[in-house]
């Protein structure tokens, strides 16, 4: 094996990124990656989201119109734009075999009905595990089989701390969540002696528009900063350095993790400070 270049170990330079969910801390993801030096290629079932990622991304603004045949997105050299639904396997598999080689994969697409689980239709549960936990299964079906032909990748599912912790309200969106995670290790498992790296970045509370709602309540928006060590909610640019890190040579030896960006939520036991 190659000794790692300490002054480049972090960087990404002639590496093609595919991001899955492109809207908040996947956008976020998309351009981290890219400062990096990797060409990203924008996945979202918006397309108005995928494109305004893409065009941020690029030297020049916008690259061309997005395809929805799974055709070239970047009208020239570049990163690209792609609408696609994760859910929808044969156009996935499609796109996947259309962008060909891809070194990283970044799945964040996922969605959530805050409700208890006695009160869940089977309507909603089932749209929670299709999109978090089955959308898991059939990406990496999709994008790895090429890496392991090519004995390379690295693949970084946005898991949760409610992997590890639930609250009421949040039983299936946990679930699957956790269920994401036992795919991350036995696809590192399974895919490890290829070469190719499995893990999962597991975000605490987030600044993004699907917390607005809780913010909004400001007991509840107090309750959730303060449940932190730091005391404060995460903006979505600090969930990027984890994944780039693990996209990179930088974790060469790192695989079937979780790694905690929660500002230490999941290392702090209860919602109360006792006097001391």
């Amino acid at each position: 094996m190659t000794p790692l270049d300490y002054a480049r170990m972090f960087r990404l330079d002639g590496r093609h990124a595919v991001v899955v969910g492109c809207g908040g801390i996947g956008a976020e993801i998309a351009a981290g990656l890219a400062a990096q030096g990797a060409r990203v290629s924008c996945l979202d079932k918006d397309e108005a989201v995928a494109a305004a990622v893409r065009d941020r991304l690029s030297d020049n603004g916008g690259e061309g119109d997005l395809p929805t045949d799974g055709g070239d997105g970047t009208g020239g050299a570049g990163h690209a734009a792609y609408l696609v639904d994760v859910l929808d396997e044969r156009s996935l598999d499609a796109l996947a075999a259309a962008l060909g080689d891809v070194d990283v994969l970044v799945l964040t697409a996922a969605t959530n009905v805050r409700k208890r689980l006695l009160d869940y239709t089977v309507e909603e549960f089932d749209r929670v595990v299709a999109l978090n936990l089955r959308a898991t299964f059939t990406a990496a079906r999709a994008f790895a089989p090429r890496m392991v032909d090519r004995g390379t990748g690295s693949v970084v599912v946005m898991t949760s701390i409610r992997a590890v912790t639930v609250e009421p309200g949040q039983g299936a969106y946990a679930a699957t969540k956790a269920g994401a995670m036992q795919l991350v290790r036995t696809l590192s498992a399974e895919l490890g002696p290829a070469g190719v790296r499995v893990n999962a970045v597991a975000p605490g509370v987030v600044e993004t528009p699907l917390t607005q709602q809780i913010r909004d309540d400001a007991d509840w928006g107090r309750a959730y900063a303060e449940k932190s060590a730091l005391g404060r909610w995460a903006r979505p640019e600090e969930m990027v350095g984890a994944v780039c890190w693990l996209a990179s040579d930088a974790a060469s030896f790192v695989t079937g993790s979780q790694v905690m960006v929660d500002g230490g939520w999941t290392a702090i036991d209860g919602r109360f400070t006792p006097p001391t």
